[in-house]
């Protein structure tokens, strides 16, 4: 059998204008076989270039079994081009291929080639377009300047985001803020220090080891990851210190304090690290929006310009650098508009300004208080991030699936409110907001006595917990996506997740011959030159992590069970690898914030701070799982030493969480009337506000009397077995047509975009739908290389000045309350998106729902 076919040109062939039995014409009939691999694979001639060398020296034997691996990981990838599943399957179908493969030379030789492109690189234009399939092992990383640099951004994020999350409004400073200002900080540590340093362990640690690297840019920037955000747990002891709310002094301790937020900090990270074979590894999680930090890490430092061919009829010669700055300097210049001179540009709704006293106008078309049918609603890119899902940034199927599902969910608002259905034509129709049965915001301190614990007698004097056509079609979708999810992941992942097992469990043995040799693709070949992080290393994390959550919550009068951090573990496992594997393909990330409430509140029926930590612990503990494998991937991307991320990643969040604490107890102890409406600088709290009212209401009421039998929303509970059922249903159906375009339909992402309702409507999600396309179907397909070059790196450019925009004018105007007072900032709050109206009104002394009396 002849296994070093190569075609040149055309090629002979005994019949003229016939085909084989997979579909290709026989080949007396020129075929540019190039052309046809880049068209299916989305791939630029320098890639195909580097692939033609390894394609000459596969074997059919070779590339036999390399295609059934990428069939089965790849054949439900809504991200891998259908046009290679199809050639694929018509490879491996035909076994007269293996056994006269002279009359199949050009599906072999296509074979060849897309089998040598993945080995050599990412079978996904996305990834190749950003991340470099070459590595230098001696490129430095973590040098003495980089962790300097980078715990200094780790003080500096966590001091100011945990001193302003206070704030009314707030403000939070990012990763890719710290990203931005890194390379000047890193290039002046270049130009000013000396080379001199000492030798550890046979390696030398200089100062100033030469040009500031994008390794220790990105090991940097992974520090700043994990520390801009403060421990979620700050919310429990706000809500636990203060007199206005349980008022237990116990939790103003530091020691108490710091014991919970390092628990729920680390045990997350030793998650991550184990589930790093699911998640990391496998080259189908591509994890989209390490793609745009990767584009602006690139763009710092590579200086490779090669020309591309734009959509506007000339030739692109701009560096990536370049074209950074003159989008981030235009972004920063325009943003000031819509957000601070001319705010209804960013609230564009239009159509209410026709009839703003309109009730079905504003509660079709409203953008603050209505359901956002607007044709063109925003000028303002920041809206379209609302979720942190750039439509640049995740794929056009993620984006279209999401705003299906907002359009179904809408629908299902709407006839909810028109019909009034549960109670809800007396609300507002798409408010985040529980109400009372007169329609005023539900005042927990009538259902809860002096310790905050529930009084059936006060509850049942004053009202059933009302919630908007909104909420309720958002927990219709909410049960139904942690259902689907199971089904979704099973259906379309359990081979790669039986694969990731087996991985996993070899990785304790000592023989490493066992290992499931599926993920070598380029990126794992290079990593594997790196000493990787053993196993136990994340299990001992972990243990600690039990162990301070543990000690924190038994020692204190928390009204808890330390059992509350193994179900937030048993919670976490169950979901972390499906959610993971969703987020890692699609871009959007599922919360268990309402499932861990939904069981808290259902397990510890009266306490609302036992709550607090089922929520706490089963929530932030998945949460910061996909946080950290996020960031596990970054450093996968950019070939940083998995030993140099671990200590980067554990350093980072140490020294984050002791400043957002100390911090917390300044802001306890030193700024007077804290939380409240007499506290300076706006320091009242809104979120801890909220969090509160949530707590007491699903903790204290309970979800039992909400949700369960003889409760007004006990339907609501349908959405399980739906979710359930629907990936189920999708699958098979696309099984039995397998029409192209259902392979784009993602149930899970469909799901997703029901939840993006109350307070968020279609005027958040419709934008981004054309702007998807036009990048990632118009710009991709017929432009690859200007799309590969810029789109990354114009995402990241719009974010970085969006985020550096917002401070200066948060600092510098609205600090100082200076505002501009015209027709432009003020007609987006005139009637009835200033203030929510409702579809009925009440009388004088008119209550309505159940009776007084009649619920319990």
């Amino acid at each position: 059998m002849p296994d070093d076919i190569e075609i040149k040109g055309p090629v002979a062939s005994q019949a003229v204008n016939e085909k084989d039995s997979d579909g290709y014409q026989n080949s007396d009939v020129e075929l540019p076989l190039d052309s046809r691999v880049e068209t299916d694979l989305n791939v630029t001639e320098d890639d195909l270039a580097e692939a033609r060398e390894l394609a000459s020296r596969l074997t059919l034997e070779e590339i036999r079994p390399m295609m059934k691996r990428v069939l089965l990981i790849h054949e439900n990838d809504p991200n891998f081009p259908l046009s290679i599943i199809q050639n694929i399957r018509s490879f491996l179908g035909n076994e007269t291929i293996f056994e006269t493969p002279g009359k199949h030379a050009l599906l072999i030789e296509e074979m060849k080639l897309e089998a040598a492109l993945i080995t050599v690189n990412s079978p996904y234009a996305e990834v190749r377009a950003v991340v470099d399939n070459h590595d230098e092992i001696n490129t430095p990383c973590g040098t003495i300047r980089a962790w300097v640099i980078g715990v200094g951004f780790s003080i500096l994020l966590a001091f100011i985001n945990q001193l302003f999350s206070i704030r009314q409004p707030a403000i939070t400073v990012q990763a890719n803020v710290a990203q931005l200002l890194a390379f000047p900080v890193g290039k002046a540590f270049e130009k000013l220090l000396p080379d001199v340093g000492f030798t550890l362990w046979g390696v030398r640690h200089s100062l100033n080891p030469g040009p500031f690297s994008k390794k220790e840019h990105m090991l940097i920037t992974i520090m700043a990851n994990v520390s801009w955000n403060y421990p979620y747990t700050n919310n429990i002891i706000w809500v636990q210190y203060l007199p206005d709310y349980f008022n237990q002094r116990y939790a103003g301790q530091f020691s108490y304090q710091i014991l919970i937020a390092l628990s729920t900090n680390y045990i997350g990270y030793g998650m991550a690290g184990i589930i790093r074979k699911f998640l990391v590894h496998p080259s189908y999680c591509v994890w989209p929006a390490s793609l745009v930090t990767i584009a602006l890490n690139a763009a710092f430092h590579n200086d490779r310009n090669a020309p591309v061919e734009s959509p506007f009829g000339k030739i692109f010669t701009i560096s990536r650098i370049k074209f950074f700055g003159v989008t981030f300097a235009a972004m920063f210049v325009y943003f000031w508009f819509p957000n601070y001179i001319f705010t209804a540009l960013s609230v564009f709704s239009w159509l209410t300004w026709i009839s703003p006293n309109n009730l079905n106008l504003a509660a079709i078309t409203g953008f603050y208080n209505g359901l956002g049918v607007n044709p063109w609603p925003t000028w303002d890119w920041n809206t379209l991030l609302f979720d942190q899902t750039d439509p640049l940034m995740i794929p056009f199927f993620s984006t279209f699936n999401k705003f299906v599902g907002a359009v179904i969910a809408g629908c299902i608002i709407a006839v909810v409110w028109y019909t009034n259905s549960y109670n809800t034509g007396y609300l507002p129709i798409n408010s985040n907001r529980v109400f009372d049965n007169t329609g005023a915001l539900y005042n927990v301190s009538n259902a809860v006595n002096e310790r905050g614990l529930f009084d059936p007698a006060k509850y049942e004097a004053y009202s059933f917990p009302f919630l908007s056509a909104g909420s309720v079609t958002l927990y219709i979708f909410f049960f139904a996506i942690y259902s689907a999810i199971i089904s979704y992941a099973y259906l379309y992942h359990r081979h790669e997740i039986q694969m990731g097992f087996k991985n996993l469990f070899n990785s304790f043995s000592k023989d490493k011959a066992g290992l499931v040799n599926q993920y070598q693709d380029v990126h794992n070949r290079l990593m594997s030159r790196y000493a990787e992080v053993p196993e136990w290393w994340y299990t001992i994390v972990l243990a600690v992590a039990i162990a301070l959550g543990c000690a924190g919550i038994a020692h204190w009068e928390t009204y808890t069970s330390p059992g509350v951090v193994f179900y937030g573990l048993a919670l976490c496992a169950l979901f972390v690898i499906p959610i993971g594997i969703v987020k890692a393909i699609t871009g959007v990330e599922v919360t268990l914030n309402v499932l861990a409430e939904f069981i808290g509140g259902s397990f510890v029926a009266g306490n609302a701070l036992a709550m607090n930590y089922f929520k706490s612990f089963g929530y932030v503990t998945c949460a910061h799982a996909l946080l950290f494998s996020s960031d596990l991937k970054l450093a996968h991307y950019v070939k940083i030493p998995p030993r140099q991320t671990f200590t980067a990643q554990m350093i980072g969040t140490l020294v984050s969480t002791f400043v957002s604490v100390g911090v917390l107890n300044f802001q306890i102890n030193q700024i007077p009337n804290v939380c409240t409406v007499n506290a300076p600088n706006r320091f009242t709290c809104p979120g801890i506000n909220t969090f509160f009212t949530a707590s007491v209401l699903w903790g204290t009421v309970g979800p039992i009397k909400v949700f369960g039998q003889g409760g007004m929303y006990t339907w609501l509970l349908a959405g399980f077995p739906i979710g359930f059922a629907v990936p189920i249903i999708i699958y098979y159906v696309n099984r039995r047509f397998k029409k192209a375009w259902m392979r784009q339909i993602h149930p899970v992402a469909i799901f997703y975009g029901g939840l993006s309702w109350a307070p968020y409507n279609l005027s958040y999600i419709w934008p981004a739908v054309p702007i998807a396309w036009f990048s990632w179907i118009f710009l991709k397909q017929r432009y690859l290389g200007f799309w590969s070059k810029y789109n990354f790196v114009l995402s990241a450019s719009f974010s970085s000045a969006i985020a550096v925009a917002a401070i200066v004018i948060f600092f510098s105007l609205q600090w100082t309350e200076v505002e501009l007072d015209w027709w432009g900032n003020s007609v987006t709050s005139q009637g009835c998106e200033g203030e929510a109206c409702t579809l009925y009104k009440l009388g004088k002394g008119e209550y309505f729902g159940p009776r007084i009396g009649e619920f319990h």
